[in-house]
């Protein structure tokens, strides 16, 4: 090998040395559930007394009643001048819900939603063929989540 080669051998190495002592990158110990998520919209809430819930994807459909409870949204309180920030959960009307399933993946998932009205009408039946949505929401070297959200209301059921 030349001086040359011997040159461009060591520029490579040494470019590589730095990740080998890099820091890992730390990711939360978060554990994903498998399955659907419903929110039902604010303005649709007093319209329902039961929901039930049916997913089927890859073959494999799992059926539940689902048990709703007060949904929120994060409210910022800012940062203090130490780079420390915080926020606060305030409910704001709707009601949410989870089925969980055996598996979730990126393939299309057909949602059926049924229901029973305050007075024991039964509410229209509702169909949603979807694709749950895979990010990196704390960056690739923590893993994928896959995510199913639908959200209910006095038009239908559409992709969260």
């Amino acid at each position: 090998m030349g001086k040359i080669g011997l040159a461009f051998t060591l520029m490579g190495t040494s470019a590589l040395l730095p990740s080998c002592f890099a820091e890992p990158v730390p990711c939360p110990a978060i554990a994903q559930a498998s399955g659907v998520s419903i929110t039902v919209a604010a303005d649709y809430v007093d319209k329902i007394a039961t929901l039930r819930m049916k997913a089927c994807q890859d073959g494999t459909c799992t059926e539940a009643d689902i048990p709703l409870h007060p949904g929120s949204i994060a409210v910022d309180q800012g940062c203090s001048p130490e780079g420390v920030c915080s926020a606060t959960s305030s409910p704001d009307g709707t009601m949410t819900g989870f089925l969980g399933l055996p598996a979730l993946s990126e393939s299309p998932l057909e949602a059926t939603v049924s229901g029973t009205s305050p007075s024991g009408t039964a509410l229209p039946v509702r169909t949603l063929t979807f694709t749950p949505k895979g990010n990196y929401p704390f960056g690739e070297q923590c893993g994928r989540f896959i995510t199913a959200n639908l959200v209910l209301d006095a038009t239908g059921l559409r992709q969260g």
